[in-house]
């Protein structure tokens, strides 16, 4: 059974995710994104087998660099935003001077691709590729929660205006792919509450079922 801690990071209340086995000894983490200091404090005391980025815009990776120093994880991200982790430009961070100094770390250590079975602490996660909010936005699913980064909100979605955004693409992700799980699974957004599947289809203003 999963233990989901969720922590709301920087200006952009971005939420990145610790998600724990059961006796809380291992973990790994989900988008860390800026000011990262409540969650380092956190994870002392865990072993934290990897990073995961749903997307790489800054809001989201940001504490990187932060993580891999105090952990010594590898990271993993699509192939798509491969270089996004380099490039100040390519992330957004020199778009938003007046929220963030240009934010920048090494690559990825690995990278996720559609369909791929990811074990991290002793479970199996299946990786969905939703482009759409940007060209390599992933979500990963298991057990009835799924982590949907900037895809798909409570009563709201991704925006696509942003460098390598397509709002057809989005919609595509969600109805071909997230609409099609159970209407029980569980939401976990890049922003904003929780929601369910079921939810969303039943009354999501922008992307009717």
């Amino acid at each position: 059974m999963l233990k989901i801690e969720t922590y709301t990071l920087g200006p952009l209340q971005t939420n990145c995710y610790l998600v724990t086995e059961e006796t809380g000894e291992r973990g790994f983490i989900i988008d860390p994104g800026m000011n990262p200091k409540r969650l380092l404090e956190r994870i002392k005391s865990i072993h934290i087998e990897a990073v995961v980025l749903t997307h790489a815009h800054f809001d989201h990776m940001a504490g990187v660099g932060e993580v891999r120093q105090a952990a010594g994880c590898p990271v993993y991200l699509h192939d798509l935003e491969a270089d996004w982790l380099t490039d100040a430009g390519k992330n957004g961070s020199l778009q938003w001077p007046d929220v963030t100094p240009p934010a920048t770390t090494e690559p990825a250590e690995y990278a996720l691709a559609e369909g791929q079975k990811l074990t991290l602490i002793g479970h199996t996660f299946s990786v969905m590729h939703t482009p759409g909010h940007s060209p390599g936005s992933v979500s990963l699913l298991h057990d009835g929660h799924l982590f949907s980064g900037d895809v798909l909100f409570r009563l709201s979605v991704g925006r696509t205006d942003l460098p390598g955004g397509r709002e057809r693409d989005l919609f595509d992700s969600i109805r071909g792919k997230l609409y099609k799980l159970d209407s029980n699974v569980r939401v976990y957004p890049g922003h904003g509450p929780q929601t369910t599947i079921g939810f969303e289809k039943a009354n999501n203003p922008y992307v009717p079922a």
